[in-house]
């Protein structure tokens, strides 16, 4: 799609510049004075043009322009210029014998045309016997208003080859407008500063193609002055935002440190120049669009170093924004050359800062796509291996029960789902195991007596350290389910272990939970109940819950166990 775009740009672009070469009407002089003297007067004195040359200067406070009529033209019938900041527009028209027909255009009141970036306006009546139309401009801010001044029989972009290139030109809005969607969605699954910067950057992209061609007319048709500041404060915001994008989106450690810091510096700097020239534009107006534009040169420097610096660090983010931003950069260095050099024409390269508007979209959105792939999947691992981490935390590593550590932080979640009693069980006389067989062989009976506490849906099993472990249950059955694991003790250490000389045994208390009561109440209550069945003799449980059903309603859990 952004390659269809480019090569429909370059087709219409050049269809265009055809089009507009064959009625075209250039100035031939030019001339200059103060805004106290008349126009025409400064219009009939033929020694103050300057003819042969077209390097205009907008030092003095009025800038003539002379048009010379020819059989040859179409009569025209407005002015086109490039849109800057100026006072009033005067229009003569200059017959043969003498006669001058004039009108004047406050700035304020200067339409706009279809023609992006240019202003119009209509002529006094243009006859045959018409030799000249002199066009005065009151207080001129920029090079270009005189250099890209001429006569037009219509508006230039009124025709199906222009119509068609505002078509390409809304395809062109419209891709701009996609990135802005998938940054939404990037936003909500990963909170990056980057995201949102991209999309400050691809709104302002989006906002200079709308104002910076005939598409703002279509849709809106401001004042050309409107659209002039307008494209002053979006510049600055394109340039900031591409600041702080790139602040943000090259990885952390890839880019010099000095140079990650003058980037918010950076955008400060464009943003308050785009506001000061655009409030301010006719302080020191013979030099201002120049310093204007030359102050942006430190910005283009440190974002070029920024962009090799992060390449040579081995930036993958770097790769997509270089490629991205390559036509915009060629933009700015033709802008700030042309716009500084006395005797180059100023331009804008239009066209080009299209083509990078389309290369944006594709690269740098990729760019971002792929940075946010790989931080998702970064964050991934590590919250994987923190759950992992956490899991370890509470799991006992012999028997790979949960351990106390996981029952003190589950405990009121458990709660909360319905489990509504503890059991605390006690293996007898396993001192007697470790000294009489070994560590080993209690480590085995220990692993063994965590199968016979085998989990269910119903049933968490811990184990508490040494000899202890610990049910919570929940359910109607919780005390035959703690019961039927407790008798399960003896045959399954039997079969798991062979050797022992006689049985291992368990004893066991248990009791419901009561209301919001903590943990630490609850275990209070369960062990002595537990020390309670161990005093009278072993092997046997004191409950605390009233109610128990009997053992063989529980075929599925016997069942488990055998």
């Amino acid at each position: 799609m952004a390659f269809l775009l480019l090569v429909m740009l370059t087709y219409f672009s050049t269809a265009l510049a055809s089009a507009a070469d064959s009625s075209e009407i250039r100035s031939s002089c030019w001339a200059s004075g103060d805004l106290s003297e008349d126009v025409v007067a400064i219009a009939r004195q033929e020694s103050r043009w300057s003819c042969g040359t077209r390097e205009f200067s907008i030092d003095a406070e009025r800038v003539l322009l002379r048009f010379d009529i020819t059989p040859d033209n179409a009569l025209p019938r407005y002015l086109l210029s490039r849109r800057s900041a100026l006072e009033t527009v005067h229009l003569l028209a200059i017959d043969k014998e003498g006669a001058v027909r004039q009108t004047s255009v406050p700035a304020a009141t200067l339409p706009s045309s279809l023609a992006g970036g240019y202003f119009k306006a209509s002529l006094p009546e243009v006859t045959r016997e018409t030799a000249h139309v002199v066009v005065a401009i009151d207080l001129p801010s920029h090079r270009m208003t005189l250099e890209g001044a001429y006569l037009a029989p219509t508006d230039p972009a009124g025709g199906t080859v222009d119509m068609r290139f505002l078509l390409v030109l809304a395809g062109l809005a419209g891709m701009l407008v996609m990135p802005l969607i998938f940054n939404a969605a990037f936003y909500r699954a990963l909170r990056e500063s980057f995201v949102l910067w991209h999309s400050a950057l691809t709104l302002s992209l989006l906002m200079t193609v709308l104002v910076s061609s005939g598409l703002s007319v279509v849709l809106f048709d401001p004042p050309a002055m409107t659209l002039s500041w307008m494209t002053t404060l979006i510049f600055g915001m394109t340039v900031g935002s591409g600041a702080m994008f790139t602040h943000s989106f090259i990885e952390p450690g890839l880019m010099h440190p000095l140079l990650r810091r003058l980037l918010p510096y950076c955008a400060v700097w464009a943003i308050c120049l785009s506001v000061f020239h655009a409030a301010f534009p006719f302080v020191a107006r013979p030099m201002q669009a120049s310093a204007y534009t030359a102050a942006f040169a430190p910005i283009l420097g440190i974002f070029i170093l920024s962009m090799i610096d992060s390449l040579r660090r081995g930036s993958r983010a770097a790769r997509f924004q270089a490629i991205g931003y390559t036509p915009i950069i060629v933009v700015g260095l033709v802008r700030l050359v042309t716009g500084v050099v006395p005797w180059l024409h100023s331009t804008d390269a239009m066209f080009l800062f299209y083509v990078g508007c389309a290369c944006e979209v594709l690269f740098t959105t990729l760019g971002v796509a792929e940075r946010f792939v790989t931080m998702k999947r970064e964050r991934d691992r590590a919250r994987n291996e923190a759950e992992l981490l956490e899991r370890l935390s509470e799991t006992d590593a012999l028997t790979g029960l949960f351990n106390r550590r996981a029952i003190e932080r589950q405990f009121e979640q458990l709660r909360g789902e319905g489990f509504a009693a503890l059991a605390v069980i006690d293996l007898d006389h396993f001192k007697a195991i470790n000294d009489v067989n070994g560590h080993g062989v209690g480590d085995e009976v220990l692993k063994a007596v965590g199968s016979a506490l085998q989990a269910s849906p119903d049933v968490r099993a811990y184990r508490l350290g040494g000899e202890e472990f610990m049910l919570l249950l929940r359910g109607d059955d919780a005390e035959a389910q703690a019961e039927l694991r407790r008798q399960a003790i003896p045959a399954i250490v039997a079969h798991a272990v062979s050797g022992l000389g006689r049985p291992v045994t368990a004893s066991m208390g248990v009791t419901n939970i009561f209301g919001s009561e903590g943990f630490a109440a609850l275990y209070e209550r369960a062990d002595k109940l537990l020390y309670e069945a161990k005093s009278a003799g072993r092997n046997r449980t004191r409950s605390a819950i009233k109610a128990t059903p009997v053992l063989e309603s529980f075929p599925n859990d016997q069942a488990m166990i055998a």
